[in-house]
């Protein structure tokens, strides 16, 4: 049942994304330049909530929109109901519905989906990561300059030593690629794909991470906070990689290396 209702709460939320991509709705700004809610982020996020209240109406739920909805219950829902909004907004279809479910703190299960360009994403703890249906894994890469990366910035942080410029113009001025799509949830299911192989960043919220990251972790990869300890998305900080080049991103991101 847990399952089902993940499947219907994210297909309901990309009925919503869908019918708004490259139409006409409101937009209102959050916090921060460009910081960007719609009326279609609103229209997910309320489908999506219900799908999942009509079957566990005592679960927890954290949503990026509503916050939080607090219970005393095990399972907690971690949403976005549309991760790459700025994308989502300009008509560019690199944006999903993302959706993960935890049970006393452990991600158990997962779900992206882009119905913009079909790619419907799910992990289940301990029985791999699939992408419309078929199964997954990380890519190969054992060093980082011979690596493809993506990263994402934090609309607001301070221009601090390692922070994410310098780590940006570390890793391009040595050719490593490094791309910015601007949705962190698109990014992990790609490492989960092999299209790339590590993502990091050094600011988001439990509900751009909470899904991608079992994605990654159940496609054979690994996934951790800078200090190298293991990933929680309740935390900023996030490096996630196909295990093979973990180590050395990791040093490379606090600083050291190259």
């Amino acid at each position: 049942m847990l399952k089902t209702t993940l499947i219907d709460a994210v297909n309901a939320g990309a009925d919503q994304l869908k019918h708004f991509f490259n139409g006409e709705f409101k937009i209102s700004n959050k916090e921060g330049i460009n910081n960007l809610v719609t009326e279609a982020d609103h229209a997910a996020e309320k489908a999506i909530i219900g799908m999942i209240q009509k079957t566990f109406p005592d679960h927890f739920i954290l949503s990026e929109e509503t916050g939080s909805i607090p219970s005393q219950s095990e399972y907690k829902w971690i949403i976005d109901p549309i991760d790459g909004t700025v994308n989502f907004a300009n008509g560019i279809p690199i944006c999903c519905v993302s959706i993960g479910l935890e049970k006393k703190g452990q991600m158990i299960l997962a779900s992206v989906y882009n119905p913009i360009i079909n790619e419907f994403y799910f992990a289940e703890k301990g029985k791999g990561a699939f992408l419309n249906e078929k199964k997954i894994s990380v890519s190969n890469k054992t060093e980082v300059i011979k690596s493809c990366l993506v990263t994402g910035f934090p609309y607001t942080y301070l221009d601090m030593p390692n922070g994410p410029l310098d780590v940006f113009s570390k890793l391009i001025r040595k050719g490593v690629p490094v791309r910015r799509l601007g949705s962190a949830a698109i990014d992990l299911c790609w490492v989960a794909a092999g299209r790339f192989d590590g993502f990091y960043e050094h600011k988001l919220q439990a509900w751009d991470s909470a899904a991608g990251f079992l994605l990654v972790e159940e496609a054979g990869g690994k996934v951790t906070d800078f200090k190298g300890n293991y990933f929680s998305p309740h935390q900023p900080h996030i490096i996630a990689t196909n295990g093979k080049i973990h180590d050395e991103l990791l040093a490379i991101v606090n600083g050291a290396g190259f």
